[in-house]
């Protein structure tokens, strides 16, 4: 077990690399607010509520668009499907922590979190308990600042804000996170470089060729380690 102050250290140095390409989303959440016509204090208090940029983003620009309160909901849940793979992967882990962390837990549940949790090595329940919590809750402190912060300067924010670079670097960060070994180090040089050869082939069919390239290397890799 690790000392708490080094799992929220570590946590806190993960997160800051993460919420940078997150940073444009939520200046611009806070854009959509504005622009959608919805009261401000309400369409800010869902970063609150919801925590979950995807499912704001779509609720507010239903609503702003005049969509029916039902199919706003629908929509958004949909959206949000995704959360329901993630709660199966994590169920084994939040079944030895305290009742209520089983409470608390799930309200910070996002994409970064859950990536985090699956790149970093926390075998101990408590260290992952206080890597997770840490974690999702600095993130979710970032977001509601930052997405409040986009509302107070929407009229001076650009509509792309970099949104085309921040996609990249967000899984890109993810994957130099994950990597631990020089062989996964080999499977990731020649995946980008085999992405970025075949960029050019038509239905984005260069991608899937580069998937594939990069499980057979993966594949070879892991075969050779003892």
């Amino acid at each position: 077990m690790k000392s708490t102050t080094s799992i929220i250290r570590l946590a806190c140095r993960d997160v800051a690399v993460l919420f940078l390409p997150a940073l444009p989303f939520a200046l611009l959440f806070g854009v959509m607010v504005v622009e959608s016509g919805v009261p401000q204090l309400l369409g800010w208090s869902s970063s609150v509520i919801m925590f979950g940029g995807a499912a704001q983003m779509t609720l507010i620009t239903l609503i702003g668009e005049g969509a029916a309160v039902s199919a706003a909901v629908t929509t958004t849940l949909i959206v949000t499907a995704r959360h329901i793979l993630y709660s199966v992967t994590l169920a084994p882990r939040f079944q030895g922590q305290p009742g209520w962390f089983r409470w608390v837990g799930p309200y910070v549940l996002i994409d970064q979190v859950f990536a985090l949790t699956q790149v970093k090595d926390l075998s101990d329940d408590a260290d992952f308990r206080r890597y997770y919590l840490a974690a999702g809750f600095m993130f979710w402190g970032l977001w509601v600042a930052f997405t409040g912060l986009g509302i107070v300067l929407a009229p001076i924010i650009p509509d792309t804000l970099g949104i085309d670079v921040a996609i990249p670097l967000l899984f890109l960060g993810l994957l130099l996170m994950a990597i631990k070994r020089r062989s996964q180090v080999v499977t990731a040089l020649v995946s980008g470089t085999a992405a970025l050869a075949l960029a050019g082939m038509d239905n984005q069919l260069g991608l899937i060729v580069a998937v594939l390239i990069a499980l057979t290397v993966a594949t070879f890799n892991e075969s050779r380690v003892p």
